[in-house]
């Protein structure tokens, strides 16, 4: 388990321009050491804000896009190519603009894909996937992903792993099924926390006013049920990447005042 280290930018703008470079550096130095590098997107605003800017870089292209493995942290149990889904927007911000190897990119499974209706198969085919992609160094059963990026929700949720809700109480399964979620849609497919725990770094975004209440519960020192981003870390380094309305509801010494 990681601490969280705290970086506060001016706005959401700038806070997903620095998250994209900070990225591109990541991936870059991944590949560099090991040949090839894995992240976990997400979805909402601040995913896929990271993922436009990510897009406008003028470093996007030290990034090698045919040796990266992408994987999502959750999505919407939809018919293939719905806008709502986390992957169809993730294509229209940047993946449709890079030169990726399909083989690497890795979307959870539609609604009327091979497993239909049935998002329980969903979430275990999803779960096998991973399996498979994990090799003996990585002890577990998921990869250990480089990055793995998370938006934090008004009401702390992270993925699609709701306060109370069974998913984020789940230890055993990397992927879960998603019924009955407060947010629509209700039925969802969804990392768990101990597969968001297999990733070296696990980054958190949050910006806006709306989430201000969310980042300070989870950054006291609350329970992972009742606040699941408080139990999102990674194994190397947790970092919370917020804009000050975001971060306006923290105590000042606990982000360091160089922070733009």
């Amino acid at each position: 388990m990681s601490a969280p280290q705290v970086v506060v930018h001016r706005d959401k703008e700038l806070m997903a321009q620095a998250a994209a470079a900070r990225l591109i550096t990541k991936i870059v130095d991944a590949q560099a050491a090991r040949g090839s590098a894995s992240v976990v997107l997400t979805g909402g605003r601040n995913g896929n804000g990271l993922l436009a800017a990510l897009a406008t870089s003028p470093a996007r292209d030290a990034v090698d896009w045919s040796r990266l493995d992408l994987w999502w942290g959750d999505e919407r149990f939809l018919p293939d190519g719905h806008p709502d889904r986390n992957v169809t927007q993730a294509r229209e911000a940047l993946l449709d603009a890079v030169d990726l190897d399909p083989a690497r990119v890795h979307p959870m499974p539609a609604s009327d894909g091979p497993h239909g209706g049935d998002v329980e198969a969903a979430a275990e085919a999803y779960g096998i996937e991973l399996g498979r992609a994990a090799r003996p160094e990585n002890h577990g059963a998921a990869p250990t992903f480089d990055v793995l990026l998370l938006g934090v929700g008004p009401d702390t949720h992270v993925a699609s792993l709701f306060p109370e809700l069974p998913g984020v109480r789940e230890t055993e399964r990397t992927v879960v099924a998603v019924r009955g979620a407060p947010k629509p849609p209700p039925t969802r497919v969804s990392l768990t926390l101990p597969a968001i725990r297999a990733a070296r770094e696990v980054w958190l975004l949050a910006a806006g006013e709306d989430k201000a209440k969310a980042v300070t519960i989870a950054l006291s020192g609350a329970g992972e049920i009742q606040a699941p981003a408080a139990g999102a870390y990674g194994r190397s380094r947790t970092l919370w990447l917020l804009d000050r309305a975001a971060a306006s509801g923290l105590p000042r010494g606990l982000y360091p005042p160089a922070s733009p």
